[in-house]
C-alpha cells in the first residue's frame, strides 16, 4: 500500500498531501485587502512555495480548479495567470463562480501536481 505523506496538517486540513508521486494542494486564497490582481499574484506565489517544499514547481502542475467570487474578474484573474504559467506547461484547468468563505476573498486556487 502506497504512503500517504501529509503536511502542515491542521484540525481541518492538511496544505500538503503526496500520494503515489501526486502532490495535492489546499486550496490557497490572497489577502483580503488586495484586489483580484493581488489575490491571484498571492495564490500563486504561495503554490510556488507549497510546490517548492515537496520538490516540485508549477511546470508540474496537472490540475488547477480556481473559484471566483465573481466572473467578472475572470480577464483580471487570466492576466495574471498567463503571465504566471510556463510556455508550454499549462495544466488542465476549470474556473468557475463561487461564494467563498470570507466576503473579502476574490480567488481561491485548489491545485494537483505531479512530484
Amino acid at each position: 500500500m502506497a504512503e500517504i505523506i501529509r503536511k502542515h496538517t491542521g484540525e481541518r486540513s492538511s496544505k500538503i498531501v503526496i500520494h503515489n508521486e501526486t502532490i495535492y494542494l489546499t486550496g490557497q486564497v490572497g489577502n483580503p485587502d488586495e484586489d483580484i490582481s493581488d489575490q491571484a499574484r498571492t495564490c500563486l506565489r504561495k503554490i510556488d512555495e507549497l510546490l517548492a517544499e515537496v520538490g516540485s514547481d508549477k511546470s508540474r502542475i496537472l490540475q488547477t480548479t480556481i473559484w471566483l467570487a465573481d466572473m467578472s474578474d475572470f480577464a483580471a484573474l487570466n492576466e495574471v495567470w498567463n503571465a504566471w504559467v510556463p510556455e508550454g506547461h499549462a495544466p488542465a484547468r476549470a474556473c468557475g463562480e463561487a461564494k467563498l468563505a470570507r466576503p473579502t476573498l476574490k480567488v481561491e486556487m485548489i491545485v494537483t501536481a505531479a512530484l
